[in-house]
């Protein structure tokens, strides 16, 4: 969006960003600005009108008591929590409020999800892992966190305003980290102006970065916001508006006024617009024939990459980070943090990381780790971290040529079991609470419609922040989880909300149905899933799911999913059931004498005749055979059978192409 014409202290737009992001310019400090006298700043230029009692209005109460420029107040918020204030819930990393005050003296309490002892990592049953592979960091004292995860004891000092209520209440919250942006202009000895453009350095300090990268990649992602111009209706259901000012020319030379270090180019594979770091994870020979916590690769030459899979860490930054350095625990390749967007790369796009569960999805993908807690919904995810994923993930299906839609960027939920051994294991973040339609939008990748009424084909899309379906399980077991936002859609047996959720009998091999915990996906479709239109019902909608038909609401005045055309399979003609795989192994022929031949074992569905699912990727047989430290040792099988990827529940799955017809989705 656009606003008004510019003040008159914006210049035309900055220059593209260069690859590293050091230091833009030299400023020399003038401390005497410590004592300049207190500049009045209204509502600045860029701020939306103010109604009594609005979150709007609260802004520009904050703005003026603090003299900070009310673009750059509500610029800052936007990146940290898009103006929500989650009543008064901690983000991932302990912030409250929209403007994410930091009190995360408990947050580091949770082992990550992949200390569970239920789920080998690697998923290869020909080599599972040799020891238990679970590690919990000891929890440092509250006075040993890293500053940016005490900010909110810090606004409390400068505001005056006790910690209860920088907690809950959003004015107050606003107050203090107002207090904390004047604060931050005064330690780089700079005066409170009301010119947007003065106060650069200031927001780069904000969220805590301990480099330059990282904190220039944040300021520069607010005044993205201050020019271009936001406005949306926030969780509590006030309209909240930022007028662009799109030539704004930010002091970007400020930055050297914070004295961070410098970003390491660690050849790390990453786009120039975010702030990344290399933190390998090691490489070494443990006990006997064990390794760890990866496999060397030499993709796309010896397999190309098909998938990205989004993954949550159940843990803090910290932990996560601990743990990913020990060798004797598993990897995945980025984690990216939550309080500022920063990532770090741990195994290079090439190697085989350990992270999904299933071998075969492994070695055909690349993992992505985010900050965050998949069954506390208000452990809420920042707009920065949402935005600096969504470009690494952009920039890696570019570079691996992997198209960007949901049959190829999955969830750690959207990937199957190997066996019928292994569904029950397998894990289900980012879960229900994970924006996906948001994710897609910031990928440049809308979930719009491709086809019409009679496109055969739906894309689940609900809207996130006024759909609410009931969950229990976030904080005990069958308690109901607080009210919150959610891309996952309910399925039942017939067009009624009182019909029982279809079943999974993968989950629950003795037939009993499916519920609402917030981690039992057995009747759950997720957006961006497309599926086959199985009937239709008044406001409701059917689709062929796990062999089933699984009906869900879909009203025209409140829409869950849009309509879409594509390429669709069907069991051919004749044949009365399809057998359902977790993965597309070659055929016994194909292994040679020294790799020992792995099983094409079908899971517990089937595809029955009638029936049609939306197909994602035609992909031939692999199997990456990587049993050694030594990666002369490590051989890629290829077979002869021909797969073809589809929707078939909430994960994806594989059947065989000679079982199959593929058509039009409206045919």
């Amino acid at each position: 969006m656009r606003g008004s014409a510019p003040p008159p202290w914006t210049t035309p737009p900055r220059p593209p960003r260069r690859r590293r992001r050091g230091v833009r310019a030299a400023v020399a400090v003038a401390s005497a600005a410590l004592l300049l006298p207190v500049v009045s700043a209204g509502p600045s230029a860029g701020a939306g009108p103010a109604s009594a009692g609005s979150l709007q209005r609260a802004f520009a109460d904050a703005s003026a008591k603090y003299h900070v420029p009310q673009s750059v107040l509500m610029g800052v918020s936007y990146l940290q929590s898009r103006w929500d204030t989650h009543g008064g819930a901690p983000s991932v990393t302990g912030g409250y409020g929209p403007m994410h005050l930091t009190d995360s003296a408990t947050a580091l309490t949770s082992a990550p999800h992949h200390s569970e002892r239920r789920e080998d990592p690697r998923g290869d049953t020909a080599r599972p892992l040799a020891a238990a592979r679970s590690a919990r960091p000891a929890v440092p004292p509250s006075g040993e966190l890293p500053a940016r995860l005490r900010t909110l004891a810090r606004a409390a000092r400068l505001s005056g305003l006790p910690a209860g209520a920088l907690r809950r209440d959003p004015a107050a919250n606003l107050q203090g980290g107002a207090a904390l942006l004047a604060d931050g202009q005064k330690r780089l000895g700079l005066p409170l102006s009301e010119n947007p453009a003065d106060w650069y350095g200031a927001v780069a300090g904000y969220p805590g970065a301990t480099d330059s990268g990282s904190a220039a990649t944040f300021a520069d992602d607010v005044y993205d916001v201050i020019r271009s111009g936001e406005k949306r209706t926030t969780d509590t259901g006030e309209r909240v508006t930022l007028t662009g000012v799109p030539h704004l020319a930010a002091r970007t030379g400020q930055l050297r006024r914070l004295g961070l270090k410098e970003p390491a180019d660690g050849g790390v594979e990453c786009p120039a617009t975010v702030a990344c770091e290399s933190i390998p994870a090691p490489y070494q020979q443990l006990e006997g024939a064990d390794y760890g916590n990866h496999d060397l690769g030499n993709r796309p030459t010896s397999q190309k990459a098909d998938f990205i899979v989004i993954h949550d860490t159940e843990g803090s930054w910290e932990t996560t980070i601990k743990l990913v350095k020990d060798p004797a625990y598993v990897s995945w390749n980025y984690t990216v943090r939550s309080v500022d967007g920063h990532i770090a790369q741990h195994v290079p796009t090439k190697d085989v990381a350990w992270h999904a569960g299933n071998w075969y999805v492994n070695a055909k993908s690349v993992g992505i780790e985010h900050e965050g807690f998949l069954a506390q919904p208000d452990a809420w995810y920042t707009e920065e971290m949402y935005r600096t994923s969504a470009r690494l993930v952009r920039h890696l299906a570019q570079k691996l040529s992997i198209p960007l839609d949901r049959q190829h960027i999955l969830g750690h939920d959207n990937v199957p079991g190997t066996t019928p051994a292994a569904i029950r294991g397998m894990h289900t973040d980012p879960g229900p609470y994970w924006d996906w339609a948001h994710y897609f939008e910031l990928m440049g990748k809308p979930l719009h419609p491709t086809g019409g009424a009679f496109g055969g084909l739906v894309t689940i899309r609900p809207d996130y922040d006024a759909h609410k379906p009931a969950y229990t399980g976030c904080v005990e077991p069958g308690k109901p989880c607080a009210a919150h936002g959610s891309g996952a859609v309910r399925l039942h047996t017939a067009p009624s909300a009182k019909a029982p959720l279809v079943k999974d009998v993968g989950l629950r091999p003795d037939g009993s149905a499916s519920t609402v915990d917030v981690n039992d996906i057995g009747a759950r479709a997720s957006t961006g899933q497309q599926f086959a239109i199985a009937d239709r019902h008044h406001s409701w909608t059917a689709i062929w799911y796990l062999g089933q038909k699984a009906w869900f609401q879909n009203p025209w005045w409140r829409a869950t999913a849009v309509n879409a055309y594509g390429k669709v399979v069907t069991p051919k003609e004749g044949v009365g059931e399809v057998a359902v795989y977790g993965r597309a192994y070659p055929e016994k022929e194909a292994y040679p004498a020294d790799v020992p031949v792995q099983a094409v074992t079908p899971l517990p569905y089937k595809m029955l005749a009638g029936q049609t699912y939306a197909l994602g990727q035609k992909v031939t047989s692999e199997y990456l055979w990587a049993q050694t430290f030594d990666p002369a040792g490590h051989k890629v099988v290829r077979g002869k059978d021909v797969y073809y990827e589809i929707q078939f529940g909430h994960r994806v799955a594989f059947v065989k192409a000679s079982d199959v017809t593929v058509r039009s989705s409206n045919r």
